[in-house]
């Protein structure tokens, strides 16, 4: 299984970039991760990972719990099947993108900068990783 976070829009916060990539290192003991940023008119990654599970990160998505979110990474791990993450810019998601198939996920009901839900969602995908292989970190 391997981990993709797109996301739209540069990453120009030096401590919130540094703080994202200290949680993709703990990930990369756990599977092939990757970060990149994204222009949508030239990418798609619905297209380019057409077997993985997609999830589009919007705050009126679904919310879930760390538990919950484990089990999803889990299920992936299980079916040998790549997650797909995406974040949108400043402007949420590009037109078309909430409608296409997968998960909708919501990191809060509250909006934050795209930035710091790189953060959220790193640290998430790590805290999954070690809840699924009982690693003190969660507690």
């Amino acid at each position: 299984m391997r981990v993709f976070l797109y996301f739209i829009g540069k990453p120009k916060d030096p401590n919130l970039n540094a703080a994202a990539e200290e949680y993709l290192k703990r990930c990369r003991i756990y599977s092939r991760i990757e970060a990149r940023e994204i222009r949508p008119d030239r990418i798609d990654p619905w297209l380019k990972h057409p077997a993985a599970t997609k999830i589009l990160l919007d705050p009126a998505g679904k919310q879930m719990d760390s538990a919950a979110f484990a089990a999803l990474v889990g299920k992936a791990e299980q079916e040998s099947r790549d997650l797909v993450f995406l974040i949108g810019g400043h402007d949420g998601a590009p037109p078309g993108w909430k409608q296409k198939p997968g998960l909708v996920l919501s990191l809060s009901a509250m909006t934050w900068p795209h930035e710091l839900a790189r953060v959220m969602l790193a640290e998430q995908i790590y805290r999954a990783f070690a809840i699924l292989r009982g690693h003190p970190y969660p507690r």
